[in-house]
């Protein structure tokens, strides 16, 4: 605890637009290497850029939803570096006056609330490709693909608020689920639409002065992220400890070893040579169209997780869980709507069907049940026409292989429990004749032996039993017995 840790992120989302940010190409993911290309991407000489209006529209959305003030006067500028994926040897970006700044996200470790400040929120153009792996000589080449070249970027450069990687783990994923509910990012980290590097640095507790920062690159999935950001920190304070220096350098993350590697010495603004772009004026946005487009904004997440405590009275846990997604929290409200029981749509969407789709890698659009379905199979619960224990091993089971109603599969398995007391009383019966130990064991007192017989009960019935009509019979023929 002598330490702590200082981090701060720069998140790349790419754009859901169906052409690049400067020319018409398709940004279309997988197609065959270098067929998504034109003189603009390329930079090829006589070629002009022209600004995509759409990409605007989703970076002052994002601005809007993290309370950022949008310049209504914004610059590109070249960002100069040499790099084999870089046909024009500058990537066109913002610096000097991006779309947006000052703007923030908030999170919620451990149940505390904390505000992390967005520094600046910048519009650039993606570069290329480059295969080191996979090819037949890859051990002597580097293939280059410029498919990505110009695709539109969001880089969302955050403040060194975070002080753990379980903050930075939260801001990251809370960021994600924005970028999502507002559909201007899918969020996919694996095919690259949304790359996370972190600064971090290590200072005494109580220091007001930041320490010697590293760079990790690329950090692709969530436990990776985390991963790095503990490894890091260990290695800087180990240093230290050491009485050695930090050194200010970008850094890997390697998945095999699980430690970050030193990749370049880090450069500082002035190595890239900023400088205004000449082939694009000044980018201008009106108030209005700002004002117009803030009336389409969805609701956002920490608005909707407010809501469903408000109005379904569900805990906080709940609700976040169930605002994930827009998608996932449409079917929840669908669910508790048709059902009238908000708080067992909660529970069977939470349990049964976020296991179903995490076992077949399912999002909820690919759900095999729709709301109305699940809400059925609720009711029939809640009108003890099937028991709990039924539903859920018998009924939604097969509601998902055979997409029938709940109502049908009941009729068809003659799954309705068992209303005569008769038979009840005759299963009973048996169940504590082939019992006779914890049978003399609750009436010698024991009785937690109670639970094992109504379990032999239920299994007698194959679940058909009302599990509160079998306990006051069994406790009745107990009580029969103790006399």
């Amino acid at each position: 605890m002598k330490y702590e840790t200082v981090i701060g992120l720069e998140i790349h989302a790419q754009l859901l637009t169906r052409t690049k940010l400067f020319c018409r190409c398709s940004t279309e993911f997988g197609q065959k290497p270098n067929t998504l290309t034109c003189p603009v991407c390329l930079g090829l000489p006589g070629s002009l850029p022209v600004i995509n209006k759409e990409a605007v529209k989703m970076a002052i959305k994002l601005a809007l939803a993290l309370k950022a003030k949008i310049n209504l006067k914004s610059l590109f500028s070249r960002k100069n570096y040499f790099y084999p994926d870089l046909p024009k040897g500058y990537q066109i970006t913002q610096y000097h006056l991006p779309i947006a700044e000052d703007g923030q996200l908030v999170i919620e470790v451990n149940g505390q609330k904390k505000a992390v400040g967005i520094e600046r929120i910048n519009l650039e153009e993606d570069a290329g490709k480059s295969i080191h792996d996979g090819m037949p000589d890859s051990a002597e080449k580097t293939y280059l693909d410029f498919n990505r070249c110009g695709v539109p970027l969001l880089e969302i450069v955050g403040r060194p608020d975070l002080r753990s990687p379980e903050e930075a783990v939260e801001f990251v994923q809370n960021l994600r689920t924005l970028l999502q509910y507002l559909e201007i990012c899918d969020g996919n980290m694996e095919e690259g639409n949304l790359r996370c590097d972190a600064n971090l640095s290590v200072r005494p507790v109580g220091s007001a002065h930041f320490g010697t920062k590293t760079e990790v690159k690329n950090l692709n999935s969530f436990r990776f992220l985390a991963k790095a950001l503990e490894y890091e920190a260990n290695r800087q304070i180990e240093l230290l400890e050491k009485g050695e220096k930090i050194i200010q350098e970008t850094r890997g993350w390697d998945s095999s070893e699980n430690r970050t590697v030193p990749q370049r010495s880090k450069e500082e603004a002035h190595d890239y040579r900023y400088f205004p772009e000449p082939d694009l004026p000044p980018l201008v946005v009106s108030e209005d169209w700002i004002k117009e487009i803030a009336t389409e904004l969805p609701e956002l997440p920490q608005e909707k997780i407010e809501r469903f405590v408000r109005e379904y009275n569900l805990p906080v846990y709940d609700a976040r869980v169930l605002t994930t997604s827009r998608q996932l929290a449409d079917y929840f409200e669908a669910t508790a709507r048709a059902s009238k029981n908000p708080k067992q749509a909660s529970n069977w969407i939470m349990r049964e069907v976020l296991q179903y789709l995490k076992e077949n890698n399912l999002t909820i659009n690919q759900f095999p049940i729709s709301p109305e379905s699940l809400a059925e199979l609720i009711k029939l619960v809640e009108d003890q026409v099937i028991t709990m224990t039924i539903a859920k091993e018998k009924v939604f089971p097969e509601m998902l292989t055979s997409r029938k109603s709940a109502k049908l599969i009941i009729e068809e398995q003659g799954l309705k429990p068992i209303a005569d007391d008769q038979v009840l009383n005759q299963m009973i019966e048996e169940v504590l004749a082939q019992n006779p130990g914890p049978v003399k064991q609750y009436l010698e007192g024991k009785v937690q032996v109670l639970g094992f017989l109504l379990g032999q009960v239920m299994k007698a019935s194959q679940g058909k039993a009302n599990p509160q009509k079998a306990q006051a019979l069994l406790k009745k023929a107990l009580d029969r017995l103790s006399k």
